[in-house]
């Protein structure tokens, strides 16, 4: 009985001391955020929670987002083009049927969308941008002030394909991962107060950007579980 207590006591003081560590990341890489915020003159709200740290996010694997990065480009260029014949090529050309969600295969097999779909997945060259990041194929993310190069995002995926972009990339550690989720919440809380409130969102932020790229990065640590086609940005 004693031996068990004993257990349990070491079980215990364990977990006290791993949480412990996991709450000090998390606060040191939200005071890392604070700082970059400050130095750019971007508003920040000091009692915004951190977020998950490397131990309670999601690892995606580098098929997944490769496989996601394939699929957003596809989107993204039938959104811009309306070419329906021109995405149905793409599709075969990069293997790419089986990489589509629910929301993206109704969106890529409907010969004729919306103006407001084409324009919501016009909008995933962001996130295109974010998971080349991720991938190490673009070595910065940059500020969230415009939007990406979409002629230089193009060239690269077609120039690798989808098996030359498993060739030639290599996911980042976790924590530049986290550290860019933490960092672009914060932006984003700043966006969204600014549109809230009927002012000028601050230091040149673009908010679309800003919104697109939080949404990919939370699906890169895998917020709340949620499927590419659910997840949310929260603030």
């Amino acid at each position: 009985m004693r031996a068990v207590t004993c257990l349990i006591a070491i079980i215990l003081a364990t977990t006290t001391f791993m949480n412990a560590a996991w709450a000090g990341e998390a606060e040191d890489r939200k005071s890392r955020s604070i700082t970059v915020l400050t130095t750019e003159g971007v508003p920040y709200l000091d009692t915004l929670p951190v977020i998950e740290t490397e131990a309670t996010s999601a690892l995606r694997s580098q098929r997944e987002v490769v496989e996601r990065t394939i699929a957003l480009a596809i989107v993204a260029v039938k959104g811009e083009t309306a070419n329906h014949e021109l995405g149905q090529s793409l599709i075969a050309q990069f293997g790419a049927q089986a990489f589509f969600t629910p929301a993206e295969q109704a969106f890529m097999a409907n010969p004729d969308p919306s103006h407001e779909d084409r324009v919501r997945f016009t909008w995933r060259y962001e996130g295109v941008h974010v998971m080349l990041w991720a991938l190490g194929i673009y070595p910065e993310l940059g500020r969230p002030d415009q939007i990406t190069d979409v002629p230089l995002l193009a060239g690269v995926l077609r120039d690798l394909g989808t098996e030359g972009l498993m060739a030639q990339s290599r996911l980042r550690p976790q924590a530049q991962i986290l550290d860019a989720a933490d960092l672009i919440y914060r932006y984003n809380w700043a966006a969204t107060d600014a549109r809230i409130n009927g002012r000028e969102i601050p230091a040149g932020l673009d908010g679309s950007v800003v919104y697109e790229r939080h949404y990919a990065l939370n699906w890169l640590i895998g917020y709340q579980d949620q499927d590419w086609d659910d997840v949310s940005t929260d603030t």
